[in-house]
């Protein structure tokens, strides 16, 4: 157990602290279209000259450049318009920092992983906990020179964090790096064009509480009417009093509908976003405010009723219900979902195989879900795993982050805790302990069904091995059975079982013992073993 790394407690995870939901805007008319893109286009213009100014100013930037930012913006615009495209610039460039923070622990994490596997002699085998040397000469030339690449990476993302320089593409990298591959791509020069422009609009405004319906500048009435504060220099373009442009549609929140009329009907915060997808013509707008944070649950009351254990894998949620002794009941269930094709199809997945799995949760009457506390940021570079490129795509494209914020946000609207646990063992110790056992000619009980097992096991603090087995004396069982389904707080729940007199089953006779220790054995063997087994409960009598 020396080689064993301490596991960290589960604990209850923290409830969102927002909310967001999005629509559809259905029955825009030609102008209110042809409104939206001028709207968007001038104020994407501002924020890409104002995120400039930003990233100039670097480290260098406090209070003072803010408010001149935004006095430079408000006659092209308006003060709030200029107060939302600054603060937009600013959390931008945070994000961009935080990001070069995290490349910086990535290429040192490669860089010491490269230096130690090239120290050692080629064909070195590894262990767990240190990797080997490369398997031939030419792997170990190759990564020699991937290792100065490493450096020269290194040296340079430090130097623009010391200057406080971040790269920033407004519109995408991605989508900015395709313009110089569109013959590889099916798009056209016009339909990038056309998402490079949709990309860098603005159209996005922060709630202000007090004000009419939550928002002044991008306001939508209980009534699903939206109307938008024109800029300055397109205020010829309004249909309603004080510059604003009032859309043709309607819009309505089919999710959360209520929660978001009761805000805009009491005046409180509620910040909008409108997009336009280009591949489906068709525009959004997205709402979002900011929630109570629910008092956390404590980890015992929300165990009271048991624990459903979900494991999740590259395709599917591996789920099974554990009783409050930590027994599995019932059957498992599995819960599959399809990671391929766009972002929006991926999320749409997991969001589908999370809400079977919450209604599956409150069939039975469980309160609780625990998941494993994972994170494969540092544990997908190729450095690290070298030429096991399957194994590094798959644990990619696990949606680790995304379904824990998914899970959360889902779970806290059905009154459901999510307890994580530390992921250290539980696919190794579930199908060691629980897999063997729990499989029939009937059921075939995989790998992650028993992981799921160990994790129930561990949120509700109880070992993951089914039975603790006793010292091996001889061959009669001496010491009895120990057994950990005992709860913790019982003293001696790992000691022997306490010694019960009389035939052990139902098909003794009640004068068995007396016969037993009269009879003569067959085995010199079986002579000990009565000698010993009544002599335990015998000779102890006066």
């Amino acid at each position: 157990m020396g080689g064993l790394r301490k596991l960290a407690a589960p604990f209850v995870a923290r409830a969102p602290s927002g909310a967001t939901v999005r629509t559809r805007l259905k029955q825009l008319t030609a102008v209110d279209v042809e409104v939206l893109r001028r709207v968007g286009a001038h104020l994407g213009t501002l924020a890409s000259r104002d995120l400039k100014a930003r990233c100039r100013d670097g480290l260098d930037h406090d209070a003072g450049a803010w408010a001149v930012r935004k006095r430079e913006l408000t006659p092209s615009s308006s003060a709030r318009w200029a107060g939302a495209i600054t603060k937009a610039s600013h959390d931008q460039w945070a994000l961009a920092r935080r990001c070069a923070l995290v490349r910086i622990q990535s290429l040192e994490a490669g860089v010491r992983t490269v230096r130690h596997r090239l120290s050692l002699p080629v064909g070195q085998k590894g262990s767990k906990k240190a990797p080997g040397g490369y398997r031939s000469r030419r792997e170990w030339h190759a990564k020699a020179r991937r290792l100065h690449v490493l450096e020269c990476q290194l040296e340079r993302t430090r130097a623009d964090w010391a200057a406080g320089t971040v790269h920033v593409v407004r519109g995408g990298r991605r989508l900015a790096r395709t313009r110089h591959h569109l013959p590889a791509t099916p798009l056209t020069d016009r339909q990038w064009r056309e998402r490079w422009e949709a990309a860098r609009w603005f159209l996005q405004a922060d709630g202000e509480s007090g004000k009419r319906f939550g928002n002044e500048t991008l306001r939508i009435s209980p009534a699903g009417e939206v109307s938008i504060k024109l800029p300055a220099p397109l205020k010829e373009l309004a249909n309603a009093p004080h510059g604003r442009y009032v859309l043709t549609g309607r819009v309505t929140f089919a999710h959360r509908g209520q929660e978001w009329a009761d805000r805009v009907a009491a005046n409180r915060a509620v910040a909008y976003r409108i997009h336009h997808d280009v591949t489906r013509d068709r525009w959004y707008v997205t709402a979002s405010w900011q929630i109570p944070v629910s008092r956390t649950v404590p980890l015992a009351a929300a165990l009271a009723d048991g624990v459903i254990g979900v494991d999740m894998n590259a395709d599917h949620l591996a789920a099974w219900r554990l009783d409050t002794h930590g027994n599995p009941t019932g059957s498992p269930r599995r819960f599959s979902y399809d990671l391929t094709g766009p972002a929006g199809r991926r999320d749409a997945q997991v969001r589908h195989a999370l809400t079977r799995l919450l209604h599956w949760a409150r069939s039975c009457g469980v309160k609780a879900i625990a998941v494993e506390d994972l994170d494969f940021t540092a544990e997908k570079t190729r450095e690290k795993h070298g030429g096991r490129k399957r194994f590094r795509q798959l644990i990619s494209g696990m949606p680790t982050g995304r379904l824990r914020a998914r899970l959360t946000a889902m779970a806290d609207q059905t009154g459901i805790t999510v307890i994580a646990v530390d992921p250290a063992y539980t696919s190794k110790w579930g199908a060691q302990h629980w897999q063997k056992p729990l499989t029939s000619t009937t059921r075939k009980t995989t790998r992650h069904d028993a992981a799921s097992i160990a994790i129930g096991r561990r949120a509700q603090g109880f070992p993951v091995r089914r039975r603790t087995a006793p010292p091996r004396a001889h061959q009669s069982d001496v010491h009895r059975h120990r057994t950990v389904q005992a709860p913790p707080e019982i003293p001696g729940r790992e000691g022997p079982r306490p010694r019960v007199p009389g035939p052990r089953t139902r098909s003794v006779p009640p004068d068995a013992e007396r016969t037993r220790a009269t009879r003569t054995p067959k085995t010199v063997r079986d002579v000990r073993s009565v000698q010993e087994w009544v002599q335990d409960s015998l000779l102890h009598t006066e």
